[in-house]
C-alpha cells in the first residue's frame, strides 16, 4: 500500500511517497504554488501517476496538542485535495517537523539559504516516516 505524505505550505508543498509496500519513504518532491487549487491538482496528478493508496497531510497543532492558528486553512485544503484526488486525506500531527527538517539539513552540511529548496520535502518525509511507524504498530 503506497502512502503519500504532504507538508502543505503557502508557497511550497513538500511531498513524500512510500515504496509500494508502504514501509519506507522513497520519492520526494516540492510543488511550487501559491494557489491551493493548483497545488491540489498537482498532488492529485502525482498520486494517480504513482498509484498512491493513502494520503496523509501534516496538520498544525500547538505544543499542548490544541489546534494551531492555521488549522482551518489546512482543513479547507484537505477537503479540496479530497475532491481533486478522489481519496480521503488523513490529517497527521506535524508538530516540530519543519524544525527537525532544518536540523537534518544543517547536520548534512547544507547552508541555510539552501534549506528553502529542500525543507518541505524533508518535512513531508518526516510526516511519512511518523505515519508509517504508527501504522506498523497499529493492529
Amino acid at each position: 500500500m503506497r502512502v503519500m505524505a504532504i507538508d502543505y505550505g503557502d508557497a511550497r508543498t513538500g511531498v513524500a511517497i512510500s515504496d509500494p509496500a508502504g514501509l519506507l519513504a522513497g520519492y520526494t518532491t516540492v510543488i511550487q504554488s501559491r494557489r491551493p487549487e493548483l497545488a491540489a491538482e498537482e498532488i492529485a496528478k502525482l498520486a494517480a501517476e504513482r498509484q498512491v493508496d493513502e494520503l496523509v497531510m501534516g496538520f498544525p497543532r500547538n505544543m499542548d496538542g490544541t489546534e494551531g492558528p492555521r488549522a482551518e486553512l489546512y482543513r479547507d485544503f484537505a477537503a479540496l485535495l479530497e475532491e481533486k484526488a478522489g481519496r480521503t486525506v488523513r490529517l497527521w500531527d506535524e508538530r516540530r517537523t519543519t524544525i527537525e527538517a532544518h536540523q537534518i539539513l544543517h547536520a548534512a552540511g547544507k547552508r541555510e539559504k539552501a534549506h528553502k529548496k529542500n525543507v518541505d520535502a524533508v518535512a513531508a518525509s518526516l510526516i511519512l516516516e511518523g505515519y508509517l511507524t504508527w501504522k506498523g504498530r497499529s493492529p
